[in-house]
């Protein structure tokens, strides 16, 4: 058990280990997706829409933990790249429908070996990480029900 003032230190904080593990997730990623000419965070996104190639903006922001305006400005660039189309609902023109091109379809085939190349990297086996995946989605489940 840990003292009090041991506590406070930065290398017992499960926050830290957290976050440090995701600036080192960022850059495993910057290297993988480069090639595909994407971002972590549109990669997320395409890997909803692979999942899913028609969804509104609001569907998407509920899978990624995002709200609109962060979510807005990416899949503008998604579609400058040619991955995405974005158009008003028909039935309620406050929805935006997002549905894959050809060519985001396309991509799913290159990005199809990174989930592999991401275990790797890391070393672990694949049941290590769902069971460290499983736990951390534990954690965000838990810290959400007290927000």
């Amino acid at each position: 058990m840990l003292e009090k003032d041991e506590l406070l230190k930065l290398e017992n904080q499960l926050c830290f280990a957290v976050y440090s593990a995701n600036l080192s997730f960022n850059q495993t990623y910057r290297k993988l997706l480069q090639p595909l000419g994407l971002t972590y965070s549109q990669y997320l996104v395409m890997l909803v829409l692979w999942e899913k190639p028609h969804a509104t903006v609001s569907d998407i922001g509920k899978r990624l933990f995002l709200e609109s305006s962060t979510l807005t400005p990416m899949l503008k660039r998604l579609e400058v790249l040619g991955f995405i189309a974005r158009k008003r609902s028909l039935h309620d023109e406050r929805q935006v429908i997002i549905t894959l091109t050809p060519q985001g379809q396309d991509l799913k085939a290159l990005a199809e070996s990174i989930p592999e190349k991401i275990q790797c990297e890391s070393e672990y086996t694949l049941q290590t990480i769902l069971d460290i995946k499983h736990q951390l989605n534990d954690l965000r489940d838990r810290l959400n029900k007290q927000v």
